[in-house]
């Protein structure tokens, strides 16, 4: 597996985890990396993405979370699962705030989040939603 997914996964696990408990960032995520089954240490570059998109993520939760809200017709995002709605703040940090990260790069590795870790219907959602979002930030 590539350095960024193994971060953006790691990533989704500790926002997961931060909805849950009252914990820190680098809590979230240290346990995130020692939850998982991987036996060699992760690089640092690889640390530092993961990091980088747990604390975006936070940091611009509100304006990511009104995105959500504004282009997910018929679904409020408290009743998405945590998985999904996770899934959709990191690929939406990402199409909003690293310009670096190509769109179709971001919207595809959000869909194979959803495959791996959501429902069966995740990965079409995450799709769908990412790609209206991305459509309308291009035009902004």
């Amino acid at each position: 597996m590539g350095a960024r997914r193994t971060a953006r996964e790691r990533a989704l696990q500790a926002l997961y985890q931060l909805e849950m408990s009252d914990g820190g960032a680098d809590d979230a995520l240290a346990a995130a990396w020692g939850a998982s089954a991987e036996v060699e240490k992760p690089d640092p570059e690889t640390q530092r993405f993961a990091r980088e998109l747990v604390s975006g993520v936070r940091f611009n939760l509100a304006e990511i979370d009104a995105l959500i809200r504004e282009y997910s017709h018929h679904w409020r995002i408290d009743r998405m699962t945590r998985i999904d709605r996770n899934v959709l703040r990191i690929g939406i940090f990402e199409l909003k705030y690293r310009a670096d990260i190509p769109r179709s790069v971001s919207i595809d590795e959000a869909v194979a989040l959803g495959k791996k870790y959501g429902t069966e219907e995740s990965s079409a959602f995450v799709n769908g939603l990412l790609d209206r979002i991305a459509q309308a930030l291009s035009k902004a």
